[in-house]
């Protein structure tokens, strides 16, 4: 769904599920509120994720366009581990699948941004990650019980 703006929207379902999460009923409002929020405090006590939040850049599979999504981060070691959980959607988020399309991107983290190659974490590693995501991030749990597909772990790894 595209708006007026020529922006892409959010399905009606997710854009509800964000909604009923963040009070608010546009994803891509949300969104661009939380972007504003870590830029305005250097990434450091950001709404509902206080410090474990980093902003990834990513390039649309389909269409080449640059996006930046907000996202929830577990520090693993030498690597930082997204989520795609898309609040237990159906289907998996977008950045997702440009990820796979274009795993070579960047991130933003603190006031820093950092080249990183994004890599699907799985296998044992996979289960044992799991556990260190939902230990740290309950909500994570919570989402996968919503949904019949396993929920992706990404790994971004320093690229310099």
């Amino acid at each position: 769904m595209v708006d007026r703006g020529g922006r892409r929207r959010a399905t009606p379902r997710l854009g509800k599920v964000i909604g009923s999460l963040s009070g608010m009923t546009d994803y891509n409002d949300w969104n661009a509120k939380v972007i504003d929020e870590f830029r305005a405090k250097g990434g450091k006590g950001v709404g509902q994720f206080g410090d474990a939040l980093l902003l990834l850049h990513h390039t649309g599979a389909r269409t080449g366009v640059e996006r930046v999504s907000p996202l929830a981060r577990l520090e693993d070691g030498d690597r930082l581990v997204i989520v795609a959980s898309r609040a237990g959607a159906p289907q998996n988020p977008n950045w997702f699948h440009n990820l796979k399309a274009h795993p070579d991107t960047t991130i933003e983290v603190g006031t820093e941004t950092r080249a990183v190659r994004a890599v699907e974490i799985t296998g044992d590693d996979y289960e044992q990650t799991w556990a260190r995501v939902t230990a740290a991030m309950p909500n994570f749990a919570e989402y996968q019980t919503r949904t019949t597909r396993r929920i992706p772990l990404v790994a971004l790894l320093d690229r310099d």
